[in-house]
């Protein structure tokens, strides 16, 4: 991680639990439009989202920890895309928990599920609705 995350930002990665690989890094791909990498470190495989301005996490295999309804709520950027990448969370499999609206000045949210079972934000700073 670079010298930025750890000096400016709070949240400098995170790693999002799946059941299958393959199927979350198209969820992601698709509703966050960005690409995706498989990497594997000491035979442990995962998928890297696309990150090269910003902050960053992946996509781990790990079915103990995919939470629907408890824990962190972590806001994914879909920057302007809101509507499109809602309508990207039906077609691939996901959930919306509750639709787009505004969460005052920061901005518009949405809550899914998405193709694992995990419980997510979607963030934009502009309606696009």
């Amino acid at each position: 991680m670079s010298e930025f995350n750890n000096t400016y930002n709070r949240a400098v990665w995170f790693d999002i639990p799946v059941a299958d690989l393959d199927r979350a890094a198209a969820f992601y791909s698709r509703v966050m439009n960005v690409g995706v990498s498989f990497e594997e470190q000491d035979g442990f495989r995962f998928a890297v989202l696309a990150h090269e301005f910003g902050n960053g996490g992946c996509l781990v295999v790990d079915e103990v920890r995919i939470s629907s309804q408890q824990g962190p709520l972590v806001y994914l950027n879909v920057d302007g895309r809101l509507g499109e990448a809602l309508d990207e969370v039906t077609a691939m499999g996901g959930t919306v928990l509750e639709g787009a609206h505004q969460i005052g000045p920061h901005g518009y949210r949405a809550l899914i599920l998405d193709s694992e079972g995990n419980r997510l934000a979607l963030h934009s700073g502009r309606t696009d609705m």
